[in-house]
C-alpha cells in the first residue's frame, strides 16, 4: 500500500507539466493568433430595413475570428451586444486604417458609410446576440453561439 502511494506521488511530482493539445495540428502550438487557428470571417451589414446577417453564427472557443461590420450610410445605425463583447477577448478594432485596442466595448455606431473590422478570440461558451438597438425584428439581430 505504501509503495503504491509513493509511486503515485513520485509520478505526480517528477513528471513534467501537462501539455495541451497543439492548436495547429502537426505544426505545433503557434499561439492563438496563428493563421491555422482562424475561423471564417463574419460579415455584418448595417443598412436601413435590411437583415444584419445570413443566419445564426457558431464560433469555437479558443479560435480567432474577424468580424467585418459594414454600414451603407442609408441611416445612422448602431450595433449593440455587450454580453457578446464581454465573452470574447478583443484583439483590435480597425476603422479607416486606425487600430484601436480596447479593453471592452458595448456598441459601435455608424453615422455614415464605412467598415469596422473587429478581430477577437472567442472565449466564453454561451448564446449571444448583436443587434440594432430599439428594434424587435429577428432580421435586425444576429444570434452568435460560442461552443
Amino acid at each position: 500500500m505504501h509503495r503504491s502511494i509513493i509511486a503515485v506521488l513520485t509520478a505526480l511530482f517528477l513528471t513534467g507539466p501537462a501539455v495541451a493539445a497543439p492548436l495547429c495540428g502537426e505544426f505545433g502550438f503557434s499561439g492563438l493568433l496563428a493563421k491555422c487557428n482562424r475561423g471564417e470571417p463574419i460579415e455584418i451589414t448595417l443598412s436601413s430595413g435590411k437583415p444584419l446577417g445570413k443566419g445564426a453564427i457558431a464560433l469555437q472557443s479558443g479560435a480567432y475570428y474577424e468580424m467585418h461590420i459594414t454600414a451603407d450610410g442609408s441611416a445612422e445605425l448602431a450595433l449593440i451586444g455587450a454580453p457578446f463583447f464581454r465573452a470574447i477577448w478583443m484583439n483590435e478594432i480597425v476603422i479607416n486604417g486606425i487600430e484601436v485596442r480596447p479593453m471592452a466595448i458595448d456598441s459601435l455606431e455608424f453615422d455614415e458609410a464605412g467598415t469596422a473590422t473587429l478581430s477577437f478570440i472567442a472565449i466564453k461558451p454561451g448564446s449571444y446576440e448583436v443587434k440594432i438597438p430599439d428594434t424587435t425584428s429577428d432580421s435586425q439581430k444576429v444570434q452568435i453561439s460560442i461552443e
